[in-house]
C-alpha cells in the first residue's frame, strides 16, 4: 500500500475513531479526557515537507473541529505540535539517522526513550494549549494543571497501547 493512501486511511480512521467511539465516552474523572486523535500527526513520514505538514495538521484539525462544532479548538493545536515536530526531531535524532532510517517515528524506528519522549513533549504541548483555549483563562491553575496532566497520562497510555497492538509496517526508507 502507497504511504498517501495509508496516510488518507488513517486521516479518516483517526477522526471517526475520535468522534464516534472516544467523544462519546463520558469524561473519565474531571481530569481526564481522551483523545488519540493527533497520534496522525505524530506518525506522518519523516521526510514530509514543513509546510504541507502544517496544511495537513490544519486540515486534520479543521475535520475534527466540523465533527465536534467547536471550530478552531482542535485545529490550532494540531498545527502547534505539526510546527514543534520537525525541531523535536531534529533534536531527539541525528540527522544522519534519520536519513537512514525507517520512513515514520515509532518505537522501531527511534527506540523506546527518544519515542517517549517525543509523543509525550507533544502530547503535554498539545493537551496545554488545548486545555488552555478551552477555558481563554486560567481560573483555578490547580485545576488547568491537573486537567493538562491527567489529559496528557491518558493519552500517552493510549498511544503506547496503539504502537504495541497496530503493528505498523516499519520499512526501511528506500536509498537512491
Amino acid at each position: 500500500m502507497s504511504s498517501l493512501l495509508k496516510n488518507i486511511i488513517r486521516f479518516v480512521v483517526f477522526i471517526l475513531f475520535q468522534v464516534y467511539i472516544l467523544n462519546q465516552v463520558p469524561p473519565l474523572h474531571q481530569y481526564l479526557v481522551p483523545y488519540l486523535y493527533f497520534l496522525f500527526i505524530l506518525w506522518l513520514p519523516f521526510n514530509i515537507n514543513h509546510f504541507w505538514l502544517l496544511v495537513i495538521s490544519f486540515v486534520f484539525g479543521l475535520c475534527l473541529d466540523y465533527f465536534t462544532g467547536t471550530y478552531g479548538l482542535h485545529a490550532a493545536p494540531c498545527v502547534l505540535i505539526a510546527y514543534i515536530r520537525p525541531y523535536l526531531l531534529n533534536l531527539l535524532l541525528p540527522q544522519e539517522t534519520m536519513e537512514q532510517s525507517y520512513i515514520e517515528p515509532g518505537h522501531k524506528s527511534m527506540g523506546w526513550a527518544p519515542y517517549a519522549l517525543y509523543a509525550g513533549i507533544l502530547s503535554f504541548v498539545h493537551h496545554f494549549y488545548l486545555v488552555l483555549i478551552e477555558w481563554l483563562q486560567f481560573g483555578n491553575f490547580v485545576y488547568f494543571l491537573g486537567k493538562v496532566a491527567g489529559t496528557t497520562a491518558i493519552s500517552l497510555l493510549m498511544i503506547f497501547l496503539a504502537e504495541l497492538l497496530f503493528n505498523r509496517n516499519s520499512r526501511y526508507r528506500a536509498t537512491n
